[in-house]
């Protein structure tokens, strides 16, 4: 499933865009409110997971800064818009460091698992924001020691003693 692309520019809050009823429809009457989508802007493109979130009657999605800045989009920009099924299990990209490393300790495993879909996001989030390999998998084997020592804080999850 995916959607028409759409020309949309930053609305309100210089993170979030107004999205248009007739794109968001399809995607919610499937109960759909994850999403990929593309987004363009003078020859250069970007792929991202996000949430269709509701406001006040209207629908909206979160645009930071940094998708902003990597496509050189300013406030009052148009660019294009695409949305695509999801179909990734948790609703964003794990990366294959966390995945390994997840795989190979199954009690981290089981435990990793029995969080809501909110919390795995946020600690895939967490080890996806390293840009090297090797830190990724130290946080990784880190974030796995910690659950399995009881410490549910994402603050200090990714944290060694």
């Amino acid at each position: 499933m995916k959607s028409p692309a759409f020309e949309i520019s930053i609305t309100g809050s210089y993170y979030s865009l107004l999205l248009p009823e007739k794109i968001v429809k399809p995607f919610l009457e499937k109960k759909l409110k994850r999403v990929k989508a593309k987004a363009s802007f003078q020859g250069k493109e970007l792929e991202f997971h996000a949430a269709i979130q509701k406001r006040n009657g209207q629908h909206y999605m979160m645009f930071g800064k940094r998708y902003q800045k990597e496509l050189g989009i300013f406030p009052n920009d148009y660019f294009k818009l695409q949305f695509f099924e999801d179909t990734s299990k948790y609703g964003v990209e794990m990366p294959e460091e966390l995945d390994a490393v997840l795989l190979s300790d199954y009690d981290a495993h089981e435990i990793f698992e029995s969080f809501t879909d909110g919390k795995k996001r946020g600690l895939i989030y967490a080890i996806s924001r390293y840009k090297n390999s090797q830190t990724r998998i130290d946080k990784s084997l880190i974030l796995c020691e910690n659950l399995k020592r009881g410490l549910r804080d994402n603050r200090i999850l990714l944290k060694s003693d």
